[in-house]
């Protein structure tokens, strides 16, 4: 199934049912709670949750050629920062990796992608099999990272295995 279209579907659901429970549990914390320092490499439950927002919208404006991030990686960590705002943006982030998955086909798989990286200052030029898989693990990387912040700070978290993912 790597490397194909039906992965990359399942992949932005995986995305999308992790946040589906993610982001409530870290909603049960008060801003502070979120905002504290916590040693993770981001510091905190706030900023990890905006670099990881930031990045799939800067990834998701390579894909499909939409909005990209109105500020630079180095702000990644301020980008909806305030909770509302933040929520919202990732609840219509996630839906636009959805969309975006469900408009894939295998042919789309093959190919390079071509972008500016500002962290390089120079066009990188990639296959897009190894970029999708890139930006997925990314996410769950980071996620990772919040889920452990989130069993610090007490909170019932859910699952986060791939295999008990409800087939839709």
């Amino acid at each position: 199934m790597t490397g194909t279209a039906d992965w990359l579907r399942m992949m932005a659901r995986y995305n999308s049912w992790q946040n589906g429970w993610m982001i409530p549990a870290a909603g049960s914390l008060t801003e502070a709670e979120r905002q504290q320092e916590r040693g993770a490499f981001f510091g905190s439950i706030s900023a990890t949750l905006c670099h990881i927002l930031w990045a799939d919208t800067l990834w998701m404006s390579r894909f499909d050629g939409g909005a990209a991030p109105t500020v630079p990686g180095a702000q990644s960590t301020e980008f909806h920062k305030e909770w509302d705002s933040f929520c919202e943006q990732r609840k219509l982030t996630d839906q636009r990796i959805v969309d975006w998955a469900a408009g894939q086909s295998d042919s789309d798989m093959s190919g390079d992608i071509t972008w500016f990286s500002g962290l390089k200052q120079s066009d990188i030029s990639q296959p897009k099999s190894l970029i999708y898989t890139h930006f997925f693990n990314h996410q769950t990387h980071h996620r990772g990272q919040v889920h452990a912040m989130l069993t610090q700070a007490g909170v019932k978290t859910a699952d986060t295995d791939l295999v008990f993912m409800e087939s839709v």
